[in-house]
């Protein structure tokens, strides 16, 4: 048989954290048939000389699951060699939709771009895959949608009855092929989410031996408890545990002692690991800066809501994930609404509309209350020293935090800093430039762990029946170009990725195949 493929001369790294080898690599009918020496001629031949020859990258920690229908491309990411992505992360994502208004609140990259015309899991993922995309993707349940499908933006536990709703909805999700759930308890749609009702939502992810993925209660202050929480209420319901972007917002004291808490758990035998994103800053939405009550009526109820002082200063108090009291560090990103105060802080957009710096963002939050894309900031958070910390050890796997996006097309102006440099600053940063890790444990990171995380069969590593994921890249020139403010720069050095074998990307250029996957765990 004339294999479709033949990958030659490469170093070629099998995913598992062993150092690469000279070697030839033979793909045919979307599987990896021969690594070795291989003298048939392919259908398809790829010079990998000086080239590092890797299994696809997996990106754990993804929010592409609203811009993967838009277009379904995902440049961003294949040309940084990434071929499966995991959505649905931090209770934000596409299901369950009750009432879309809410739901579009907690949906990262929302636009009008692509009708929220389903409700369910399965609904959602068959148009995910009707839309065809570019790389693989697999879909926790989020439960900030699983709360607002039933309590809407009521800030309290669900009560008994409504968590037996919340199940119904989650094992909906989970029989729809679902990896696990994921929660977002720092976002004001979940502040409110009890411990019950969480280890309730935690009893069939027990049954079927799937993953909890959990943005932490509170990164700021009280940000080890809030890791002790979510390992005890793991270790209580005898679930795999994933911490995402454990590191707080603290400084560098709290983020040891948050790394330190992992590894003592990790060494009483919990089956806990952690990822964090590649950005030196915090990025979310300006509106979560309000308690779920402030949007009963959405943002376009805000405006009045907020000429009673008393309510605004209620508003103003609530602990958010926005500013942790220091407004004069929270930056607003570039935008269509107000372009005039991008990439200020917002100290100098309160005195630019003279008033104080809280009052200012609750101004620009009623003026975007009919925007199609919500505003975005972002806040300074880590040094170069606690970005190595986390990366070097070993129950971390870097992610992107990102949604997957285009440079030309529907996308072309939409930005989400790590989109295009994830998995590129990672290996430039661990690898060329810092050193702290080798090529193998860095690649072993970013395919063969997050497999391992997921329970994630034939997918993460080179070996023969594997799936033919493959990333083929240039190891010295293999790099990011975005800056803050220029986020949309496609990273250099990736020459060709394959998916499910077929070639995505080819000397540096897409091609028209699009061969990407919707992974259901029901399937594996």
């Amino acid at each position: 048989m004339t294999p479709d493929i033949i990958i030659r001369n490469g170093t070629v790294f099998d995913g598992l954290g062993n150092p690469g080898i000279i070697s030839d690599v033979a793909v045919s009918d979307g599987k990896i048939i021969e690594i070795g020496r291989i003298d048939t001629i392919g259908i398809h031949e790829i010079d990998a000389t000086a080239m590092y020859v890797t299994p696809g990258f997996i990106d754990i920690h993804s929010h592409s699951d609203f811009t993967l229908l838009v277009d379904p491309r995902a440049v961003s990411s294949i040309f940084q060699g990434v071929t499966l992505e995991v959505i649905g992360n931090c209770g934000h994502g596409c299901f369950p939709i009750v009432d879309k208004l809410l739901a579009r609140g907690s949906i990262y990259g929302i636009s009008d771009l692509a009708p929220l015309n389903w409700s369910t899991a399965s609904e959602y993922l068959d148009r995910l895959e009707d839309a065809g995309p570019a790389i693989n993707v697999a879909t926790l349940v989020p439960n900030g949608q699983l709360r607002q499908a039933v309590i809407g933006l009521e800030d309290r536990p669900a009560a008994p009855d409504e968590i037996k709703l919340m199940r119904r909805h989650l094992d909906e999700g989970l029989e729809a092929g679902a990896f696990g759930l994921s929660t977002g308890l720092e976002y004001p749609i979940e502040t409110g989410t009890g411990k019950e009702e969480i280890e309730a939502l935690l009893v069939p992810l027990y049954e079927k031996d799937l993953l909890y993925a959990t943005h932490t209660r509170k990164r700021d202050k009280g940000a080890l408890n809030a890791v002790e929480e979510a390992l005890e209420t793991a270790q209580k319901s005898s679930v795999r545990l994933q911490i995402s972007h454990l590191l707080p917002r603290g400084g560098s004291s709290d983020c040891e002692a948050c790394v330190e808490a992992v590894e003592n758990a990790r060494m009483d035998g919990q089956d806990v690991s952690f990822d964090m994103h590649t950005r030196s800053f915090s990025m979310t939405f300006l509106h979560a800066m309000l308690p779920p009550w402030a949007l009963s009526n959405g943002l376009s109820g805000l405006s009045e809501l907020i000429k009673n002082k008393g309510v605004r200063s209620r508003i103003l108090e609530f602990p958010s994930i926005v500013n942790n009291g220091n407004w004069s560090k929270v930056t607003l990103l570039d935008n269509e609404i107000i372009p005039e105060f991008g990439r200020l802080d917002f100290f100098a957009i309160g005195r630019r509309m003279d008033m104080s710096p809280g009052d200012a963002a609750l101004e620009l939050l009623c003026r975007s209350a009919n925007a199609t894309s919500p505003l975005m900031v972002i806040r300074p958070v880590y040094s170069v020293s606690d970005q190595e910390l986390a990366f070097a050890n070993n129950l971390c796997v870097p992610g992107s935090d990102a949604t997957a996006l285009c440079p030309d097309g529907p996308l072309a102006g939409s930005a989400f800093h790590g989109a295009y440099s994830w998995a590129s600053w990672f290996f430039r940063f661990a690898v060329n430039e810092r050193k702290f890790l080798t090529p193998q444990a860095a690649i072993y990171k970013l395919t063969g762990q997050p497999a391992s995380i997921l329970n994630l069969r034939g997918r993460g590593v080179l070996a023969k029946n594997a799936y033919a994921d493959i990333s083929v890249f240039d190891p010295k020139d293999f790099g990011e170009r975005t800056t803050l403010w220029n986020p949309n720069q496609i990273a250099t050095g990736m020459k060709h990725v394959i998916v499910n074998g077929k070639i995505a990307l080819d000397n540096s250029e897409i091609t028209n195949h699009r061969a990407g996957q919707v992974i259901r765990k029901v399937e594996q």
